[in-house]
């Protein structure tokens, strides 16, 4: 299941039934800091599986240095201990994957995170993965599109603006509204999705137009109504920097999940080989104080 709780994320052999499913010199400015910010996130997961399988939760906040980490996390199947092993992925997130007989199964993530990340820098690598088309976002149907809109626009950080804002006035925000196998072409044409549609299809015309793009999947404290949350990363002057087309919530309080191609790389719960229902999502974000201003026209990073 990916951000708003839509199939599309959900990657795996088996699906869940029942579920629908800058630098001074760029000229903008840089959002609000959360150095001093203590932020407060969660995620509750209920689940009955019916068969033998395989599960994979991105829940957990991504380790950052210079961010201070506090954090739980319970699993239980039919009321007893279920032990998780936890597998990072590189450049993208931790994973928690486990094995699961038929049951109830009660997943509880909880964290405290402190701090700020300094800004990550666009390797190398990240640019041959991040320059390709993906499932979802397929910049190559896109790329005339995309330079006939943009095509005057140079500088990384211009791009991203103008894209962001595009994108946010083109598409209506409709909760609920995400299909499985949606992707950044279909919400173009259909012209409303939910948070991870407005992700695609802003990564998707970056990349046509030659700038690296990711999605991240984060918690999002002010975001309403709540839920799990999806954005996009761009290179920007050798850095990643953050767009939300939805601005629902503030860019420089996010806590990021884990990021990846598409929605398929950063989905919160994967099965394989077998199948189960999902029966309650719960999430919260919050942070200790007042939430930082967002100026849209700003560079921003998520820290």
């Amino acid at each position: 299941m990916s951000p708003d709780g839509q199939g599309p994320g959900l990657s795996g052999q088996t699906s869940l039934p029942g579920l629908s499913s800058l630098s001074p010199d760029t000229g903008h400015g840089i959002a609000g800091s959360v150095t001093d910010l203590r932020r407060r996130v969660s995620g509750q997961l209920a689940l009955d599986v019916h068969e033998p399988l395989t599960m994979i939760l991105r829940l957990a906040v991504s380790e950052m240095p210079g961010v201070e980490l506090d954090e739980r996390l319970g699993i239980s199947h039919d009321g007893k201990p279920l032990q998780a092993t936890e597998t990072v992925v590189l450049g993208e997130g931790r994973s928690h994957v486990l094995q699961v007989r038929p049951g109830r199964v009660i997943v509880t993530y909880e964290a405290t995170v402190t701090g700020q990340a300094p800004q990550s820098p666009v390797t190398a690598a990240d640019r041959l993965v991040y320059l390709r088309p993906s499932r979802y976002a397929e910049s190559d149907r896109l790329g005339a599109m995309a330079r006939a809109e943009f095509g005057g626009i140079a500088a990384e950080a211009d791009l991203l603006a103008a894209v962001s804002s595009w994108a946010g006035s083109r598409l209506g925000y409709l909760p609920g509204s995400g299909q499985p196998a949606a992707g950044a072409v279909d919400t173009l044409l259909a012209g409303h999705g939910v948070c991870r549609d407005h992700a695609h299809l802003v990564i998707a015309l970056l990349r046509a137009l030659g700038v690296p793009a990711r999605m991240v999947a984060a918690y999002a404290p002010g975001l309403e109504p709540m839920d799990f949350h999806a954005v996009a990363e761009a290179s920007v002057d050798g850095y990643w920097r953050v767009a939300d087309p939805t601005v629902l919530a503030p860019r420089a309080a996010l806590v990021r999940i884990a990021c990846g191609r598409d929605a398929a790389d950063t989905a919160f719960l994967s099965v394989h080989g077998g199948e189960a229902d999902l029966l309650e999502t719960s999430v919260t974000a919050a942070i200790d104080g007042t939430l930082p201003d967002d100026d849209a026209t700003a560079l921003a990073s998520i820290a």
